[in-house]
């Protein structure tokens, strides 16, 4: 079977970063006296909330705090994955801009979030254009400029947006853009170094939890196993740490079957320990962590992964099941006014029905010129049996220098579908080399058609 999922979780990992920068820096006027203003936040989402809906009902027309509670309201969604709470957040921002519309760079960054989380990237980037406008200054104005171009292939607007941020607060938020900037031209080292220089000024433990996952992430991604379990590990003992988490009903230390009290943040980290343990062939391990994952939340990338893994271990109806709750989860995106080719395409595939993943993928290429689209674009039409149209998607996909294991191996099986070889054996060893653990489905599958490959007379 044929799946398109890393993007899919590149994109969630895109939005955390842009939702809690967001949350974090714009706020309900701060209660503390003036000289403890720089001590790390720890209240939780509920609590801003609570405490911007407190600040309202005594002042209706404060318009900061209209803007702080849609950005909060943001947060929450990113954290319970509940696109529901969309609404709520567009709402909080308009009812800003209603109060005051000139000058408020905070309502429009915060809808210029929320496009990007819905993947309106066209309005989110424009969005952007009027907060900069208003102030040129405030580097979350660029954050949703770097966010929305990155999505729609602008790659040197994007990464003159980054820089523009660096040059006005290198902080986290910068260096964690910068580092995915890297990481799409495929400076994997050098955008590893700059998530640990992200890591090394966070202070609020749901942000050393967030940086430690996208840690061990790029240490999944070029497969070391150690490392990216030790930085999952830290990510969990991070979230743990924050004040407002609680015990949850299912939820578990990694590893050792006993209940551990895991905050929100560590949500990327405990899949990133679940797909360690399918790539170490621990299967039953790997299916038991993803089945309390998407219980407690139940994001559509790790049901599509979860469902992969239950379809491995020939359980087949299981399987079914998991992609009925992710058509759901996607519904339920674009009932709040969100689109995603990549969800439905990946779920078309799944379901085997390339025709939809082709349309699907097209749809959302004709939307956003991102690798990520690219690539899955290919894999839609190969699943099709449209090789030769697919190549070009395929190439398009590692034409600005990304060149994850998924990549090549889409990249390498489409070649060899075509007879070209010589060219498929160098970008399934690519695969291979880059990450051998890149899918508990399709690594097995690229090791035989490489054997097969590198036999006698097998290159002709």
């Amino acid at each position: 079977m044929r799946r398109v999922l890393v993007r899919l979780g590149l994109a969630a990992a895109l939005a955390a970063t842009l939702l809690t920068v967001a949350a974090v820096l714009i706020r309900p006027r701060p209660t503390l006296p003036a000289a403890q203003s720089a001590a790390p936040p720890t209240d939780s989402v509920t609590d801003r909330i609570a405490r911007a809906q407190q600040r309202l009902a005594d002042v209706p027309g404060d318009w900061p705090a209209w803007a702080a509670l849609g950005s909060a309201y943001l947060e929450q969604a990113r954290i319970t994955a509940d696109p529901a709470l969309y609404p709520k957040a567009e709402q909080a921002a308009r009812t800003s801009l209603s109060l005051r519309r000139d000058g408020n760079s905070d309502a429009l960054i915060v809808l210029g979030a929320l496009a990007n989380a819905r993947h309106d990237f066209p309005l989110a980037r424009d969005l952007a254009a009027q907060a900069i406008k208003i102030n040129t200054f405030n580097p979350l104005g660029y954050a949703v400029r770097a966010d929305a171009l990155t999505q729609l292939g602008d790659a040197p607007g994007a990464t003159a947006a980054v820089q523009r941020m660096l040059d006005l607060r290198p902080g986290m938020a910068a260096f964690t853009r910068a580092s995915y900037d890297l990481e799409l031209r495929g400076l994997l080292t050098e955008a590893t170094d700059l998530m640990r220089l992200a890591l090394a000024g966070a202070v609020d433990p749901h942000d050393i939890a967030f940086c430690r996952t996208q840690l061990g992430d790029l240490a999944f991604g070029r497969g070391d196993l150690d490392t990216a379990t030790a930085e999952y590990t830290a990510a969990i003992a991070a979230s743990a740490a924050t004040p407002s988490t609680q015990p949850e009903a299912g939820a578990q230390q990694a590893g050792s079957g006993t209940p551990q009290a895991v905050g929100p943040a560590a949500s990327g980290a405990l899949h990133g320990m679940a797909r360690v343990k399918a790539a170490r062939g621990d299967l039953a391990g790997a299916i038991a962590d993803y089945g309390a994952l998407t219980a407690r939340l139940p994001a559509t990338a790790t049901l599509l992964e979860y469902a992969d893994l239950l379809r491995l271990a020939g359980r087949g109806a299981e399987a079914d099941a998991q992609l009925e709750l992710a058509a759901v989860t996607e519904r339920l995106f674009t009932a709040n006014g969100g689109t995603d080719g990549l969800v439905t395409a990946a779920l078309a595939l799944a379901r085997n029905r390339p025709a939809d993943a082709v349309a699907a993928a097209r749809a959302e290429w004709s939307r956003r010129k991102h690798p990520d689209v690219a690539d899955t674009l290919a894999w839609s039409l190969h699943a099709a049996g449209r090789d030769a149209e697919a190549l070009s998607y395929a190439r398009r996909a590692v034409a600005g220098g990304a060149h994850p294991a998924s990549y090549a191996y889409h990249l390498g099986m489409i070649q060899l579908s075509l007879g070209q070889r010589a060219a498929a054996r160098t970008e399934i060893a690519r695969a291979l080399s880059t990450n051998p653990h890149f899918s508990p489905v399709d690594a097995p599958t690229a090791r035989r058609a490489l054997s097969g490959l590198t036999s006698t007379g097998g290159i002709r």
